[in-house]
Parts: structure tokens; sequence; C-alpha cells
């Protein structure tokens, strides 16, 4: 699927840009299922909001009974100092995860893709496992930032080998909080790791490295129907939006069933439930 010099590419930077992978009518799909979803949400449920500072503190059950679920979070800025909605529940919700790719139809379709399956092998992943799937809306204007960080944090392997699938849903500007990424900063140790155990979640700080600035990293603009792959210890970034338009995109990450997949990790699966790959 991908060709040498892509290949060559994304052990070099630790990513690769694949531009029109999706289709309009598969966008449009995956959209609409998303919108669906939201509508049927009971904010009652919950006003649990996902952030992405001090996860330890702001994690709550209702996030971590999502493992394995369908469930939706808010923006961070969603609600007013009166507790209410400052807005649309539809222009409101941060993300839903994170179990989709496995429960819902629309979102299986989507994500069992051979073309998807030739890639990750391309990338290294003898046996592609997907544990995780998250729909970000990038609401405009409250579209929460997410800080640096590496997603082997979250899917820690021995040897490290989460590759992390990233479909832009709609065109990823400057302007709408495209991701950041440092070329090559998938050479740099594991920072932070992730640890569950039960219903109580800690982050252990394993390495000082500084995480990249301006000076290092690059804007990932990409148009809707883009595939960006990158690697589990590439630093990536994206700013808030405060424009007025969107930036939903859907995300995969996958490790290889090759190697050992870490017990501490937040997602977890067993017979009842297996873990599945791309096709």
């Amino acid at each position: 699927m991908l060709t040498i010099e892509q290949q060559e590419q994304y052990q070099r930077d630790g990513y690769i840009i694949l531009p029109g992978f999706k289709g309009a009518d598969e966008i449009a799909a995956l959209r609409a299922r998303a919108e669906q979803i939201v509508n049927e949400f009971d904010p009652s449920q919950s006003q649990s909001i996902f952030t992405t500072r001090d996860q330890a503190k702001n994690t709550d059950d209702y996030f971590l009974a999502s493992d394995n679920t369908i469930r939706c979070f808010f923006e961070e800025e969603a609600f007013g100092a009166d507790g209410q909605l400052k807005q649309a529940k539809s222009l409101s919700i941060n993300k839903i995860g994170h179990a989709m790719h496995d429960l819902d139809p629309v979102f299986r379709s989507f994500s069992s893709d051979p073309k998807l399956a030739e890639v990750a092998r391309d990338l290294g992943l003898a046996d592609a496992q997907v544990w995780q799937s998250m729909y970000i809306f990038k609401q405009p204007g409250i579209g929460g930032e997410v800080r640096w960080h590496q997603d082997a944090t979250y899917f820690e392997t021995t040897p490290i080998s989460v590759t992390t699938f990233w479909f832009a849903l709609e065109d990823a500007t400057l302007d709408n909080g495209c991701l950041w990424a440092e070329p090559g900063g998938h050479r740099s140790p594991l920072r932070e790791r992730f640890i569950r155990n039960g219903d109580q979640v800690r982050v252990e700080k394993l390495d000082t490295t500084p995480w990249p600035d301006d000076s290092t990293a690059v804007p990932l603009e990409v148009k809707a129907g883009a595939l960006v792959c990158f690697h589990g210890l590439l630093p990536h970034y994206s700013a808030p939006n405060r424009s007025p338009v969107s930036r939903h995109a859907y995300t995969l990450h996958a490790t290889d069933g090759q190697t050992e997949y870490a017990a501490h990790n937040w997602i977890q699966r067993d017979a009842a439930f297996p873990v599945r790959g791309f096709v």
C-alpha cells in the first residue's frame, strides 16, 4: 500500500500523511452517525468533560467506564458559571469514545478497511489490534487544547508498537486547531505512563525531556479525507479552536499483537470481548 519512499519517510519523521484516503460518502456516513449519537445522548446522564490537563485528577468513573462502550464527553468550556450549557448540545461535545469501532455498525464499517490493514502492515504492525476509537469534534470557539503528549503513554507495549490512525473528517487548518508534531520526535524516550489500577489512575513521570515548541514542531494541515499515521512515541499537540469552524476527526489506536500489551493500560479486553484488527 505504501511506497518504499513513504515507509522511509515514516521511519524518518515518525508520521506520514495520506491525502484522500477516505471518500466523501464514507465521511458523510460517519458524521451523520456521530450526530445521531449526540442527539440521543441525555446530558443529565453525565456532565463529564474531557481535558488533557491534570488527567489523573480529572479522570472520573464515567470516563473509565467508557473503555469498552460508547459515551459522550463535553468540551471543557461548554458550561457557564451557572452549570448550564452555553450553547446547543450539538456544539458542546468534545468527543465520543471509545469502542465505536467494535460496537457501532457504521463506525465498524469505516474502521474495517482492507486498505487500512495494508497500511498498518506497511508501518510495522504484523498483527494489528485496535484498542480505541474516538470521534473528536474540536468545536468552533470552544474546541479544547490537547496538550503535548505521546500516545504510547496510554497504550504501552514491549517493545513500543502503538500506532495512531487519524482521519480528517473536515479540513484541519491552523485556524481551527490542526495537529502539530515534531518530525523525528518518535526517537525520543517515553516521558509519561498512564497507569490504571481498578478505578484508580495515576500518571508516572518517566523522563524529563522537554516537549517540543514552535522551533521544532510543524503544523499538519490536511484536507478532509486525509489519513495521518503516526508512531506512538511521536510528540503531538493541537491548539484550542477559537475559529467559527469545527474540525471533526476520527482516530484509531492499534498495537502489534506480537508485542506485550501492558496490564496497566487503561483499556483491557478479555475472551468475552476480544480485541480485533482492521478486518
